[in-house]
């Protein structure tokens, strides 16, 4: 009868044990979860190029479905190519100068960056945001020399998360063109309803600012009616979303006032002798 060689080494004294010993399972437990990790980390990274150009691309179609430009014939660059994009400080309400491409720059990064942000404080911070950027990008939409449409990107907290999307506003610079979200994680069926094609539609046409340049425009409880005071300046609460309601408000209410792009809408209402 043959011998049996003995197993060598760690590894294989580990495998010639039984199954059902502890020793054995443990090891294989743990291999299985290295090696899955690695196909996994391996898949994160080779598809990262493709997630950032997936999401530069929704972007893209957002800016292009909030200023109603996402049905005309063209592929995608072709389409956006329509828009010049420039970097506001809002601050001074002016175009910014800068050596910082527009098209790439990353607003949520220099938002957290404290050389690149403004601290807000609590009564400023009505978006719940807690800080924003120096430099923001609007996208214009021009006729020869004349814009025809800027396209403002607007986030804000709402009941369960903070959304993200672009208001356009018309060259008067107060008449609303659209608003569309692109991100949020609020409740299906109840603050979710900010997607409700039907509930965006209400936005179209609405005025931003009274007379006085004040920024009026705001989500309110309940039904906007033809008898609704100022209502030019109202749209439909969200039914049995109250907070998500507020929180669209003041996301709009903080982007188009003193410390977002009122300033600049200002000035630039302001060239146009208005």
């Amino acid at each position: 009868m043959a011998e049996t060689t003995p197993p060598r080494g760690f590894l294989g004294k580990l495998m010639s044990l039984p199954n059902d010993n502890p020793k054995k399972t443990l090891f294989i437990a743990i291999l299985l979860c290295l090696v899955c990790s690695i196909l996994v980390s391996t898949a994160a990274v080779s598809l990262k190029p493709m997630q950032q150009s997936n999401k530069k691309n929704d972007i893209k179609k957002n800016i292009l479905a909030v200023s109603g430009l996402s049905d005309e014939a063209g592929s995608l660059d072709e389409l956006f190519s329509q828009f010049e994009v420039r970097l506001v400080d809002l601050d001074a309400g002016q175009y910014a100068v800068s050596d910082i491409d527009p098209v790439s720059y990353d607003q949520r990064k220099a938002a957290s960056d404290p050389k690149m942000n403004v601290k807000l404080s609590g009564k400023e911070d009505i978006a719940g945001i807690g800080s924003r950027a120096k430099l923001v990008p609007v996208y214009l939409l021009k006729e020869g020399d004349t814009i025809k449409q800027v396209v403002l990107p607007l986030h804000g907290y709402g009941l369960w998360s903070t959304l993200y999307g672009f208001m356009s506003l018309e060259g008067d610079f107060n008449t609303i063109r659209g608003l569309r979200f692109y991100e949020h994680a609020e409740t299906p069926g109840l603050g979710g309803e900010v997607d409700n094609p039907k509930w965006r539609q209400q936005w179209q046409g609405k005025k931003v600012f009274d007379e006085n340049g004040n920024t009026e425009i705001r989500v309110i409880r309940g039904h906007v009616g033809p008898g609704t005071k100022d209502a030019e300046h109202k749209v439909d609460g969200l039914s049995g979303a109250t907070l998500t309601s507020t929180g669209v408000t003041n996301l709009v209410q903080y982007w188009l006032g003193d410390h977002g792009f009122g300033p600049y809408l200002k000035n630039m209402r302001s060239e146009l002798g208005k």
